[in-house]
């Protein structure tokens, strides 16, 4: 309980005295939009790298040499704990916008990081506004920005994390409207420090392992139409290798 008290404690603290980094930052991005971007990433990621601390969770990364790193991709990981986003955010090399759910944006302070980091907001319950949102993440993939996005369209809540909701293929279209590269990201046992035994924090094994990148064009033409199911089945062959049940 201590470690999830301390944790509430710092992120609750770092969004208040971050109040007047807004205001330079916002300075910053007036005269170099590329600083403020860097700086941006830079002081959200310390502040993730502390509460990853503070959880004492046991990280093994696998992969990560498998990203490209001269050109912007598109993530795709399945999805159990809260703590996917701190796990893997505070691991980007480069500008990295993350698909969340528009209720983020009532969150004060926060929401605010989040624009300011390029993460975009999915009203689910709203086609039309799901695919001006996948053509803004095409945007941002054409100017360098990479993007992150759990296709199953909610944390999962199965016993077993093998057990994942359907992706959603439209994830899929940002990458084939650029022809990035997309990079499978597989996250075992994430759930089991959090949201298995609310609300404690329990420090336990986590595993993240980046696959291959996948270059729609490069595969089959009917695996091109549904890549939904053939990157979440190598996800699932991945949670396997790493000792998912």
């Amino acid at each position: 309980m201590i470690r999830f008290i301390l944790t509430v404690i710092l992120v609750v603290s770092f969004l208040i005295l971050s109040i007047p980094v807004f205001l330079a930052e916002w300075l910053i991005g007036k005269f170099r939009p590329d600083w403020r971007d860097i700086s941006s990433l830079r002081i959200v990621q310390g502040a993730f790298k502390c509460v990853i601390r503070l959880s004492g969770v046991k990280l093994t990364v696998i992969g990560e040499e498998r990203i490209p790193k001269d050109e912007a991709v598109l993530y795709i990981g399945n999805h159990r704990s809260y703590f996917d986003i701190v796990l893997t955010y505070a691991r980007c090399k480069r500008l990295t916008g993350y698909v969340a759910k528009k209720e983020m944006l009532k969150i004060p302070l926060l929401s605010r990081w989040m624009k300011f980091l390029y993460c975009l907001f999915l009203d689910r319950s709203d086609i039309r506004e799901g695919m001006k949102m996948i053509l803004t993440a095409i945007d941002h993939i054409k100017n360098g920005i990479s993007i992150m996005i759990f296709p199953e369209g909610t944390r999962g809540t199965a016993e077993s994390e093998l057990e994942m909701l359907p992706f959603h293929e439209g994830s899929f279209k940002i990458a084939a409207k650029t022809g990035c590269p997309i990079i499978p990201v597989s996250i075992h046992n994430s759930s089991a420090l959090f949201e298995d035994h609310l609300p404690r924090i329990k420090p336990v094994p986590v595993t993240i392992e980046y696959g291959e990148p996948i270059r729609l064009k490069e595969l089959p033409k009917d695996v091109q139409k549904f890549p939904g199911s053939y990157v979440q089945q190598i996800i699932l062959e991945t949670l396997k290798k790493n000792g998912a049940a």
